[in-house]
């Protein structure tokens, strides 16, 4: 996201020193999306990317929205976006058009995981119709993914959604393979997704990508809670109690979020996302900090996390 200019303008070198920051890091998995800048991260990362051997990285990308060049970009949340229009179609047609302009924009020949985009209450856009594009989704675009796997043009499939209501709707109703849940599973926030979410998929065998496990920033001290715009009445008395057992225990807060929301079994990858080389590397940093486990206990002895969460190995 912060790659297609989300938040905040990135040049394009900045976005080549980040994406080679995180390759020497040994980040080997890259999520994008045609949303993300109209185009402009996927088109970044396959000028990152196309010097490195397929079988080196995992690379997901997105459907739900198919892009069309314009003169007058919609307004969106992006900076500085490419200069193209979006509508949104979970059509057969419009899935296999989609993964098709996002291999010609990223220079690939094959991607690892499709995940269909937004597809939820939560996506402004659509709102209360996304019952509507669901079944347009479940006639067109799971059968057509999973004709795409079967065809080998793509290894895998799920949802990439921001509420849990479309993702469990899917195990129900088609064959996907693993889902980016974001806004779901972090340290402030994490029970529906803890006793209902992963339990579901977890019993179909399906791995959960964590989206937004630092909240878009709130986790590393940002006053910025997800994409909504505004921070929740409850969070920052709940964050300001969980810094102050960080502070006690000696413990950085950004690396308490990151650890905890990669210990669940079930979770295979977890992407904070990052704009600059530094915040690459201080993601992947944090991932081999010891925390003592008198910190997590703290926590849970506050109710500050659930009793049952999973925590990391220490």
């Amino acid at each position: 996201m912060a790659i297609g200019n989300g938040f905040a303008p990135s040049s394009d070198q900045q976005s080549e020193q980040t994406l080679e920051a995180a390759w020497a890091a040994g980040v080997r998995y890259f999520d994008t999306s045609p949303w993300y800048g109209l185009g402009l991260s996927e088109r970044r990362f396959g000028h990152f990317l196309h010097n490195r051997a397929p079988d080196e990285y995992v690379l997901s990308t997105k459907v739900g929205r198919v892009l069309s060049a314009t003169r007058t970009p919609p307004k969106t949340m992006w900076h500085a976006p490419s200069p193209f229009a979006y509508r949104y179609d979970y059509s057969a047609a419009g899935v296999r058009r989609s993964v098709e302009d996002s291999l010609q924009r990223l220079g690939v020949s094959q991607l690892d995981i499709v995940f269909v985009h937004d597809l939820a209450p939560s996506n402004g856009d659509i709102g209360e119709r996304w019952p509507e594009y669901f079944e347009q989704a479940a006639k067109g675009a799971f059968p057509e993914l999973t004709r795409l796997r079967e065809e080998g043009l793509i290894k895998a499939w799920g949802m990439g959604v921001n509420d849990p209501e479309p993702a469990l709707r899917c195990v129900a109703e088609a064959d996907p393979d693993i889902f980016l849940l974001a806004c779901q599973y972090s340290l402030l926030d994490h029970q529906r997704a803890l006793h209902e979410t992963f339990p579901k998929l977890a019993e179909r065998g399906i791995s959960v990508v964590v989206g937004s496990p630092l909240l878009a920033g709130y986790l590393a001290g940002r006053d910025r809670y997800l994409y909504a715009g505004s921070v929740p009445d409850w969070a920052p008395a709940k964050r300001t109690s969980v810094q102050a057992v960080c502070d006690r225990h000696g413990v950085d807060l950004r690396t308490a979020a990151l650890q905890f929301a990669n210990a669940p079994e079930v979770v295979s990858a977890i992407i904070p996302g990052a704009r600059t080389p530094e915040q690459v590397r201080a993601n992947a940093e944090s991932l081999s900090v010891k925390i003592p486990a008198d910190f997590w206990a703290e926590l849970k002895r506050l109710g500050l996390i659930d009793e049952q969460a999973p925590l990391p190995a220490t």
